[in-house]
């Protein structure tokens, strides 16, 4: 078992390196179910990547609602982040219908249709990156605190999103709402063929507001937030410097945060949580 946890700490170092660096402030006990949690995250994310096409992106999916359903107790035992999960959902106690619905929501990932409407964008990173924050907390502090964990996943999952966007523009994927696009006279055939409209900008930057309302939401709720829960939510403390910095690039030129401006930001809000949400 030890060997399974091991692997899910190697593999979020790798595929999730701001979870990752974020995890070390936590308790080391509680380090192993964190790495769990965020390695089954990592490995629903990339399933697209994985299959290359819907139908096994689809199986694969399912595979994971079932090991979750507990049908699959044999297959689960043999793969390292499975067993891992397992462990961790009954050690502690977390909800099983939060990490159904994570999976249900990532088969959006699959397909190339493009996010709706603003709603369903924000149920989207409601069900992943909301409730990835709340599964943290549980297992750091006990319980869930959906008050902090909801506008904090939707401000940390739009602007991935947004940080994202030039990539999932050459898979032909589309986060930002249709509605959105419509209203500003975005076409989708003039974005995959890597032109900008003027309308683009503007819409970006109505996302850019959406998350920077839940920022502050977020900050305006800490105070509910478990002292010893402050770990899961430190990798908010990047997401008002990467917001800042987009309105700086082209709309379709890739943005980041150095690596190492990355971990030290998480290791200044360690230090202060003021600054986590700040």
């Amino acid at each position: 078992m030890q060997d399974a946890f091991a692997h899910c700490a190697e593999l979020v170092r790798t595929a999730d390196r701001d979870r990752f660096i974020a995890s070390l402030f936590a308790p080391e006990e509680q380090r192993g179910a964190l790495h769990a949690l965020y390695a089954f995250n990592a490995e629903v994310a990339r399933v697209r990547e994985a299959a290359h096409a819907a139908l096994p992106g689809e199986i694969r999916m399912q595979w994971w609602s079932d090991v979750i359903s507990g049908e699959r107790a044999e297959e689960a035992r043999a793969n390292p982040v499975a067993s891992a999960l397992l462990t961790t959902i009954g050690r502690h106690r977390l909800p099983a219908t939060k990490l159904l619905e994570l999976i249900d929501a990532r088969r959006f990932d699959l397909y190339d249709d493009p996010m709706a409407s603003l709603a369903d964008l924000e149920s989207y990173v409601q069900k992943t990156s909301s409730a990835l924050i709340a599964l943290a907390v549980q297992i750091l502090a006990g319980e869930g605190v959906d008050a902090v964990a909801q506008p904090a996943g939707i401000a940390y999952g739009v602007a991935g999103l947004l940080r994202a966007f030039p990539v999932h523009l050459t898979r032909h994927q589309l986060y930002v709402p249709q509605e959105l696009l419509d209203r500003h006279e975005v076409h989708l055939h003039d974005l995959f063929a890597g032109r900008s409209p003027p309308g683009l900008a503007v819409a970006l930057a109505e996302l850019r507001e959406l998350a920077r309302h839940y920022l502050v939401a977020a900050r305006e709720s800490m105070s509910a937030l478990p002292e010893a829960a402050i770990p899961a939510l430190l990798p908010l403390a990047l997401v008002r410097p990467l917001l800042d910095r987009l309105p700086r690039s082209r709309p379709l030129t890739p943005v980041e945060l150095a690596p190492w401006r990355r971990q030290w930001l998480i290791w200044r809000a360690a230090r202060n949580p003021t600054r986590i949400a700040g």
